[in-house]
């Protein structure tokens, strides 16, 4: 068997086959890898989804979140909408597009923090009419939500207060003003009063499915020895075929009985 595998057919046959090994245990792990991201994502979102709120400055600078150890930190700030309301086009929320509504939120400090204050559907007049959309609420106002790292920037050209993402230069460039590097995504805000003014839908919560992912690697590394096996089966296979002194396999003859005619 070890002479016939050392022919030039069986050869390329085994090269294909440690190839495909080769692959299969590469693609296993980078499938794991991103089994292990999303589980990383989880751990992270169910140690700061419901936790008390911390001050949003103690999160939120001039640098980018940090995604590894920030990202979805609960946080809350008090201060005044100083702007108009942005809307990010071309957003799902629940498998339904529109757009997400930002607000600049100007702190005692005079830094902006970005606020997405939840969702508005498309109009039903189209994407050139602009929905209706819940004013933010005037005067001192308290915001607890989450913290998101910024988005990068998408350069289309869109109507005067629309963005097509929530990016740095997008936002600073609407408003003219600086903001600080990240943005909050609302869960609830209240006015001096105590009460909950209107607000756009809010947002779905975070997706926290882990995938296929888990499941693909084990079949690429499962799968790994496959092209070995069938190697295997060829060789042994095509041995058995050549051996003169094996037995024809006897042809299988009906009997016939009474009943048949």
């Amino acid at each position: 068997m070890f002479r016939r595998l050392f022919t030039p057919r069986w050869m390329g046959a085994l090269a294909l086959a440690i190839l495909y090994a080769f692959l299969g245990y590469h693609l296993g792990h980078w499938q794991y890898g991103r089994y292990e991201f999303k589980a990383e994502r989880n751990a992270l979102l169910n140690a700061h989804y419901r936790a008390a709120p911390v001050p949003a400055t103690d999160v939120l600078s001039h640098r980018p979140v940090n995604r590894a150890k920030d990202d979805w930190t609960r946080v809350t700030a008090s201060g005044t909408y100083a702007g108009e309301q942005l809307l990010v086009r071309n957003r799902p929320n629940n498998s339904v597009f529109g757009y997400e509504v930002l607000a600049p939120l100007r702190l005692a400090d005079g830094t902006t923090v970005v606020v997405d204050r939840g969702w508005v559907q498309n109009s039903d007049r189209g994407a050139a009419v602009v929905p209706d959309v819940p004013p933010a609420p005037q005067g001192e106002v308290t915001v607890v939500g989450w913290v998101r790292p910024l988005e990068n920037t998408d350069s289309k050209k869109l109507p005067s207060g629309q963005v097509a993402s929530i990016s740095l230069p997008d936002v600073e460039k609407a408003w003219r003003t600086q903001v600080l590097d990240g943005y909050v995504v609302l869960d609830a805000e209240q006015v001096a009063d105590g009460a909950s003014p209107a607000r756009p839908a809010p947002l779905a919560d975070p997706d926290r499915s882990l995938g296929p992912h888990q499941a693909y690697a084990f079949q690429w590394w499962m799968s790994m020895p496959v092209g070995l096996f069938l190697i295997w089966l060829g060789l042994r296979r095509e041995l058995r075929d050549e051996q003169p002194e094996r037995p024809a396999k006897p042809k299988k003859v009906r009997i016939w009985d009474e009943e048949d005619y």
